[in-house]
């Protein structure tokens, strides 16, 4: 019997006939028009996972589901330029509670990522993590530790994440940055965008360098998905349309989702470069052998500041699974 089949069973009772709070749906007139920023929580736990409570900043003891005593997962999503939902928000929310009995909380910024003008979307990624950043202060205020946050980014939502890590003095537990925005921070200083300092730990999945993602090492830990771009199986031609644009950029995503469901498999290897890498210069290295998600790499981070870990995917097989031996 799977694990939440009673859970579910309560679920589905105590939603019958209550409303959910489901996540911001715009369209492109919203877009063409633009939006303004405004930021909602929405609370899953294993109790309702597929119906959203939005949260409130006050009295967060009170509120129903939320406990402090649980860890925090937050997820925040990047520039939506169609201001549809991200489609993998909610096999994120299963996945993730499938990982430990947690607090999920979804951060719904469409409102502000939702602009045809991107710099705007930009713009507003410090504000949303004020918004954010108080939220979690009253978390530790009412007894939560805040090394048992981990806020994972997408995008831009990287970079929104490292704000509010550094708003907390680099006091968060971890930070995850699924392919960070590269556009207006190619060329940014650490106080400009996700870094090492944002998190006792920060380990950032790398999928489309050469185009929306952000070059470089900004983590204690960057995996490098096959070089960091080009991904196998993505469009080589602008004929494909809008997957020719994004499908290297969003595979983080869904690595990561396929690190979590533990239905793939990955070696990476540390390496100086990717250039080394595919010369066999590297595989001499013990490779990692722990899964993206559950790392618990704080510890290990005190006696080596900085990794680099490239990993080659191969077309028609999936290479989701990273590794890390103590």
């Amino acid at each position: 019997m799977h694990m939440y089949d009673e859970t579910r069973r309560r679920q589905e009772e105590s939603e019958a006939g209550e409303s959910c709070d489901n996540f911001t749906d715009l369209d492109l007139t919203h877009c063409f028009v633009g939006t303004t920023l405004y930021v909602r929580l929405l609370l899953y736990t294993r109790s309702n996972l597929d119906c959203g409570r939005e949260l409130n900043h006050h009295h967060l003891s009170s509120q129903p589901l939320f406990s402090l005593s649980r860890p925090t997962a937050f997820v925040i999503h990047g520039y939506r330029p169609t201001g549809a939902p991200p489609i993998w928000i909610n096999h994120i929310v299963h996945l993730l509670a499938e990982q430990e009995d947690m607090n999920i909380i979804v951060v719904d910024w469409n409102k502000g990522a939702a602009n045809l003008n991107y710099f705007t979307a930009v713009s507003y990624t410090r504000e949303a993590a004020l918004n954010l950043t108080g939220f979690i202060m009253t978390m530790e205020a009412e007894g939560a530790s805040l090394s048992s946050v981990h806020l994972i980014g997408v995008s831009l939502g990287a970079h929104l994440a490292g704000f509010v890590g550094a708003n907390l003095k680099g006091k968060i537990g971890r930070i995850t940055g699924l392919d960070p925005a590269g556009p207006m921070f190619t060329r940014a200083t650490p106080e400009e965008r996700l870094d090492p300092s944002d998190a006792m730990f920060v380990d950032v999945l790398h999928t489309d360098m050469n185009s929306f993602g952000l070059r470089g090492a900004h983590g204690h830990i960057d995996f490098y998905a096959n070089g960091g771009a080009d991904q196998p199986g993505c469009p080589k031609t602008i004929f494909s349309g809008k997957s020719y644009f994004v499908c290297d950029h969003q595979r983080s995503v869904f690595l990561f989702l396929c690190a979590l469901n533990r239905t793939c498999t990955l070696t990476g290897y540390p390496c100086s470069s990717y250039s080394d890498f595919l010369d066999a210069r590297c595989l001499q290295c013990e490779t990692f052998k722990q899964l993206m998600y559950r790392v618990d790499m704080v510890t290990w981070n005190q006696y080596l500041r900085w990794g680099v870990v490239y990993i080659r995917l191969h077309s028609g097989r999936n290479v989701t699974e990273a590794r890390i031996d103590q």
